[in-house]
């Protein structure tokens, strides 16, 4: 009765004909012995040299790992893609959930490769050590962008905090110009600090923002525009473009009471649809124009050398901070002092000055 009952289940399964080996053994062999076989650091380099998307991706994982191995082995690659890097133009974009970044990335990035450009996409997004991936690096968000030969989508690295994120962004940069991406667009999730370190690694910072929205200049963080080169009204589609053209115009109003930029550049707005991919190709003139100036009057150059200035001196307080905090000794005692501060026996001041003698 039992056995009869088994037989008459929904999900049963009944003995069919074992279905015929579709690869070949020794081809499936072959394929393992290849997948297993770890690429030297010689073969990663020369392979994004060449610009080879797959090596390029290898590089970028050893950056980010954690592993001393895989630092060092990434280290080494930087150095060798050094002397052919900085050949880009580096390009910022930022604005609040919502705005439609990944959609106005798309179509821009569509229409710098039609141009027979090289664009990659990089994300800052601190926010991703929480879910341990990026939310805006979600290739999904770019359909079309992401089948494109001439371009390559990478998503943020998960990170401890921004700083650390920042600099694997700073390393990305390098790798994507020496595999001979000649645009190079970084995306920032538009909150905290995460614009600051966008701008401090771009030549150009594009803010994107939304039209009918109540007062536009509401909320806005004054540093933002500030740093902004331009801003671009997105969505500027359907009943939207009245309220964007209005928009553009305060914004407009807003950005000539600034004080002048260094740059000699005067922020402009723009409106846009990247659903509609209308305007898409004024943003890129208005971007070749500012580059085009600021080459002219030396600004650019100035810039990328504060910005290297700055990365060093980022890059020497990240390391002594990992490795103040990796010290067996510092990892073992600071769990005391902050057991000694809950219990109000000693003071945050004491407490760092004991631990930071440790290091020493």
């Amino acid at each position: 009765m039992a056995e009869k009952q088994e037989h008459n289940k929904a999900l049963s399964e009944k003995k069919g004909i074992d279905q015929p080996t579709r690869l070949n053994p020794l081809a499936a062999e072959r394929l393992k012995k290849n997948r297993s076989k770890t690429p030297s650091t010689q073969q990663i380099t020369e392979g994004l040299l060449a610009g080879n998307k797959t090596q390029l991706s290898r590089a970028l994982t050893r950056i980010e790992s954690t592993a001393e191995k895989h630092q060092q082995e990434g280290r080494e690659i930087i150095e060798a893609c050094l002397p052919h890097a900085n050949k880009s133009i580096r390009i910022g974009v930022t604005g609040v959930p919502g705005v439609g970044k990944s959609t106005f990335i798309e179509s821009f990035g569509k229409l710098l490769t039609s141009k027979e450009n090289k664009v990659a996409v990089l994300t800052v997004d601190p926010s991703s050590s929480l879910s341990k991936g990026s939310i805006l690096g979600d290739k999904t968000r770019m359909e079309e962008l992401v089948k494109d030969p001439n371009a390559f989508i990478r998503p943020s690295a998960s990170g401890d905090s921004l700083g650390g994120v920042a600099q694997k962004t700073r390393e990305a940069i390098i790798l994507c110009e020496a595999a001979g991406y000649n645009i190079i667009v970084i995306e920032t999730v538009g909150v905290g600090q995460s614009e600051t370190a966008v701008h401090s690694m771009t030549d150009f910072f594009l803010l994107l923002k939304l039209a009918g929205a109540g007062d536009e200049l509401q909320g806005i963080k004054r540093g933002i525009m500030e740093m902004a080169d331009a801003i671009v009204i997105n969505k500027a589609d359907g009943e939207n473009r009245k309220a964007a053209k209005m928009a553009k115009n305060e914004f407009n109003r807003a950005l000539h009471l600034y004080p002048p930029k260094e740059s000699g550049w005067t922020p402009k707005t723009l409106t846009c649809s990247a659903l509609e991919n209308e305007g898409i190709d004024d943003v890129w003139k208005l971007i070749e124009a500012y580059i085009s100036e600021t080459k002219k009057n030396q600004y650019f150059q100035h810039k990328r050398t504060e910005q290297n200035k700055f990365w060093l001196l980022q890059t020497i307080e990240n390391t002594l901070k990992r490795d103040f905090y990796n010290n067996p000794k510092v990892k073992k005692a600071l769990e005391v002092q902050l057991k000694l501060i809950e219990a109000n026996k000693t003071s945050p001041f004491e407490a760092a000055a004991y631990l930071l003698k440790l290091k020493k």
